[in-house]
C-alpha cells in the first residue's frame, strides 16, 4: 500500500476515529491534530510491518500507533514533570461514578472535562480506563512510580466527578 491514493483512502476512513483518540491525550483540538498527523506519518512508514488479523485489526493497530505518538509527544515536551499536583481539597470518596456519568453527560462535554485535567492525570486516566493498562504497566510506560500512577488516577477521577457534579447542577 505505497501509492498515495491508498494512503489518502486510509486517512479519510480513519482520521475521525484517530483524532478522537488523540484528543483524549491532548489539551486542545489543534495539538490533537498535530499528534494525529504525526501518528499517520508513523502509520504510513510502518504499513509494511502491519499483519492483518481480521476485522478491526488495522484500526486497533493504528490506534496503538496514535497512542504511542501522543505519549512520545508528552514525554518529549516533559509535560508530566511540568504537571503540578493540585492541592485543592479533593473529596475522600468520589461522589459520582465517572463510569455512570457516561450515560448522563454528553460525550463532547466529557471529552472537554478530560482535556481540562492536568496532563499527568489525563494521561494516567486514559491509559488505565481506555487502554486497560495496570498501574505497573503505566509506571513503566511513563517512567513514574506505581503509587504515583494510582494517585494520579484517583485525583483525575475526583476532578472529573467534581466537574460532572457542577455540570449536572447547572443543567437542573
Amino acid at each position: 500500500m505505497k501509492d498515495t491514493e491508498s494512503w489518502k483512502e486510509l486517512y479519510e476512513r480513519y482520521a475521525k476515529r484517530m483524532l478522537h483518540v488523540c484528543m483524549r491525550y491532548s489539551p486542545d483540538r489543534e495539538t490533537a491534530q498535530d499528534m494525529m498527523h504525526d501518528g499517520f506519518i508513523q502509520v504510513f512508514k510502518s504499513l509494511d510491518k502491519f499483519s492483518d488479523r481480521g476485522e478491526g485489526s488495522i484500526r486497533a493497530w493504528m490506534e496503538r500507533i496514535m497512542i504511542n505518538t501522543c505519549l512520545q509527544h508528552i514525554r518529549k515536551r516533559d509535560l508530566l514533570r511540568e504537571s503540578n499536583t493540585l492541592t485543592e481539597n479533593l473529596p475522600v470518596t468520589i461522589e459520582h461514578s465517572v463510569d455512570a456519568a457516561v450515560e448522563r453527560v454528553p460525550e463532547e462535554v466529557l471529552l472537554r472535562f478530560l482535556q481540562e485535567l492536568p496532563v499527568g492525570y489525563r494521561t494516567v486516566f486514559n491509559l488505565y480506563v481506555f487502554e486497560g493498562l495496570s498501574h505497573k504497566d503505566i509506571s513503566k510506560t511513563l517512567g513514574i512510580r506505581e503509587k504515583s500512577s494510582s494517585s494520579q488516577l484517583y485525583r483525575a477521577k475526583c476532578l472529573l466527578a467534581k466537574q460532572i457534579t457542577e455540570y449536572e447542577r447547572k443543567q437542573q
